[in-house]
């Protein structure tokens, strides 16, 4: 608690704003610390998706650039549980899909819609994609995210539609990662969502975001005809949420949710926490 440092009735004197915290993403010293740190919020990434209910056998992936050798990335292993991996679990893959660090199969077919994305869009740290029920089903509809709350507004013509069905394979891959172009997600007709972001935490923010904007979207379709908010204030809004230290920022609430939810569960040193040390 602060300390009390007011006399009685006396109103206190505001907080010099350089004195109040405020977390943002961390600045390396090192390549080898930005690759420590860039393993662990990657397998953290995947315990929190596989524990908010977005996994489904072994479609799920998430990829993240590595920091020094930036033609190849780490990503879950073929045919784990996201809840119980571990950065040790992680696998180094080239573009091609060769495994170069680690002990077990990388999905190729998955891995080639990141390696082809991560190709085209060379600033992307982090490739999403994963199984999103509400995704799916927007998917499915051949649809794009309309604006009709203030969230979504940070997809507002920044996202694309894949508008036909693309199976698993090297074409595929390259489809898929030439029609995301500069957006920050791509919706996949029939199949759900992709999403990148210059971070991990961005990338996986996005994820979420999109994912509870299509709920909003299809809920409010149900109910009636939405009302969909302007095109100046959507562009407004987008400009004041829609980066990717806006989504950094908004991603630490959910790490910090999940993590204590999981220690009251588990109790003191019992299980694995999400969140990274």
């Amino acid at each position: 608690m602060a300390e009390e440092t007011a006399m009685p009735g006396v109103r206190p004197a505001p907080v010099p704003v350089e004195r109040l915290r405020l977390d943002l993403p961390p600045v390396h010293g090192s390549v080898r610390e930005a690759r420590a740190h860039r393993k662990e919020r990657l397998a953290e990434a995947l315990r929190l998706l596989g524990r908010l209910g977005y996994e489904d056998g072994v479609a799920g992936h998430v990829s993240a650039r590595d920091p020094e050798f930036e033609d190849c990335y780490w990503v879950n292993p073929f045919g784990r549980a996201f809840g119980g991996l571990t950065p040790a679990d992680l696998l180094l893959v080239d573009g091609d899909g060769r495994v170069l660090q680690g002990e077990r199969r990388v999905n190729e077919l998955a891995f080639a819609v990141h390696a082809a994305v991560h190709r085209e869009r060379p600033e992307v740290v982090a490739v999403v994609r994963t199984q999103a029920p509400y995704l799916r089903a927007l998917a499915a509809l051949g649809e794009l995210l309309a604006p009709v709350t203030q969230e979504a507004c940070a997809f507002y013509e920044d996202h694309a539609l894949l508008d036909e069905f693309e199976a698993d394979g090297a074409v595929g891959a390259a489809r898929i990662g030439r029609a995301l172009g500069p957006y920050k997600a791509l919706i996949l007709r029939n199949r759900g969502l992709l999403t990148v972001g210059g971070s991990v935490d961005a990338a996986v923010w996005w994820f979420l975001a999109a994912e509870r904007a299509a709920q909003a979207q299809l809920i409010a379709r149900a109910a009636g005809k939405p009302v969909l908010i302007d095109h100046h204030s959507a562009v407004a809004t987008r400009e004041r949420f829609g980066s990717d230290l806006a989504a950094w920022v908004s991603y630490q609430p959910v790490r910090q949710s999940v993590a204590q939810a999981v220690a009251q569960e588990v109790g003191p040193g019992g299980g694995v926490n999400i969140m990274s040390r």
